[in-house]
């Protein structure tokens, strides 16, 4: 069942027209750091049909290491609260695609973005015996753009998420808003040393 997912989510993704790959070349990691609204999500993890309703906008801080490994913080809301996990991936041979085996992160990437606004994001994730994949919606805003909404769609249903595997995260921010508090002050402290 692991190979089936993979091997369908690498033939999408190797699928991607010779201008898309082109455009995405472009992308520089320094482009996708700062803070994040995590608006929408399709994913094969097995419990995500059953949970999906209850799933709350998540909020992510990007940021690269020194060693230039690309640090994911999020808060999401668990059982208890919300909770907060730190990921540090290790870049692959492409400029924006990146990974740690050792955590169970196979692939991480942009799937596509305006370079500004918005992102999609896909992960491929492998914890004990599931493997499964995720695109995620990631927003620089509490709304997504109808151009978000619909980059985000194209490329669910086009890596074969069913309607069922799709959704829109509900509006309850508490959790994002305790990650992204600390995000904002990151970009206004980066675009303050810009400017001098």
């Amino acid at each position: 069942m692991k190979v089936v997912f993979l091997a369908a989510a690498l033939l999408a993704l190797v699928s991607m027209s010779p201008v898309q790959a082109l455009w995405l070349g472009r992308l520089d990691p320094k482009q996708f750091l700062g803070p994040w609204y995590i608006l929408a999500m399709a994913s094969r993890a097995k419990d995500f049909m059953v949970e999906k309703d209850m799933k709350n906008v998540e909020g992510v801080l990007v940021t690269l290491t020194p060693d230039n490994k690309l640090r994911v913080l999020s808060s999401r809301q668990g059982p208890d609260g919300c909770r907060q996990n730190t990921v540090e991936l290790l870049k692959q041979n492409s400029r924006w695609v990146f990974e740690n085996p050792s955590i169970g992160v196979l692939d991480y990437r942009v799937l596509g973005t305006n370079f500004k606004d918005y992102a999609v994001v896909f992960t491929q994730l492998e914890f004990g015996d599931e493997a499964f994949n995720t695109v995620e919606l990631y927003s620089r805003t509490e709304v997504a753009s109808y151009e978000a909404m619909k980059l985000f769609t194209k490329w669910s249903q086009g890596l074969g998420f069913r309607a069922q595997q799709q959704a829109q995260l509900r509006k309850d921010l508490t959790c994002a808003h305790k990650i992204l508090q600390v995000g904002h002050l990151f970009c206004t402290t980066l675009d303050s040393l810009g400017s001098r």
